[in-house]
C-alpha cells in the first residue's frame, strides 16, 4: 500500500509525513422557531436539499424567545455567527413573537457594533414551514457572509480552557 492515514490525521506517503490541509469553515448556530423555520429546515432535510453542514440548530418555541445573551454566549463559545429564524411577520403562532425578535436583533447588532464586534455575525430570517428552498438559501448566504467576515477570534483566551482567561 503506497499510503495510509493514521489516527491523528497525518498522511503517510512512502515515509514522508504530509499534514492534511483543513480549510476553515464557519460555524453557525441557528435558533429556529419550532412552528415555521424548524419545520422548513426539516423539510429541506427530508427533501435532500443541499446547504452547508456547519450549522447547528437549536429549536426554540418562538424566535421572540431568543435572548440577546444567548447570542453573546454562542459567540463566546466559538461560533462564528448566529442565525435567528422564525415565522413571517404577522404569521407568528404567538401573535407578536417575531416582531419582538426583530427588535431584539436590531438592538443586539447595534450593541455588538458598539463593542467592536462585526454586526454581520448575527442574521435574522423569516422562513415558513413550506419554504425549504428559502431555508437552504438563507443558510448558504449567511455562511458566505461569515466567510467574508472571517473566523471568530473574540474570546479565544476564554475558550482555551486552561483557566487563564484575560480581560480584553
Amino acid at each position: 500500500m503506497p499510503f495510509s492515514v493514521c489516527s491523528i490525521g497525518i498522511l503517510h506517503f512512502t515515509g514522508v509525513k504530509l499534514k492534511q490541509a483543513k480549510e476553515w469553515e464557519p460555524k453557525l448556530l441557528g435558533f429556529l422557531c419550532r412552528w415555521c423555520s424548524y419545520a422548513g429546515a426539516d423539510l429541506a432535510g427530508t427533501s435532500r436539499k443541499k446547504y452547508p453542514a456547519s450549522i447547528r440548530i437549536i429549536k426554540v418555541p418562538c424566535s421572540g424567545r431568543v435572548d440577546p445573551l444567548f447570542i453573546l454566549k454562542a459567540l463566546q463559545m466559538g461560533f462564528d455567527g448566529v442565525l435567528v429564524s422564525g415565522c413571517h411577520p404577522g404569521d407568528c403562532h404567538y401573535q407578536t413573537g417575531n416582531y419582538r425578535a426583530r427588535r431584539r436583533i436590531a438592538i443586539t447588532k447595534k450593541f455588538l457594533e458598539y463593542a467592536g464586534i462585526e454586526p454581520e455575525r448575527i442574521q435574522a430570517s423569516w422562513v415558513s414551514a413550506s419554504e425549504a428552498v428559502k431555508f437552504t438559501g438563507v443558510v448558504t448566504e449567511v455562511t458566505k457572509g461569515l466567510e467574508r467576515v472571517g473566523a471568530n477570534k473574540l474570546f479565544t483566551d476564554e475558550r482555551q480552557g486552561d483557566g487563564t482567561a484575560t480581560a480584553q
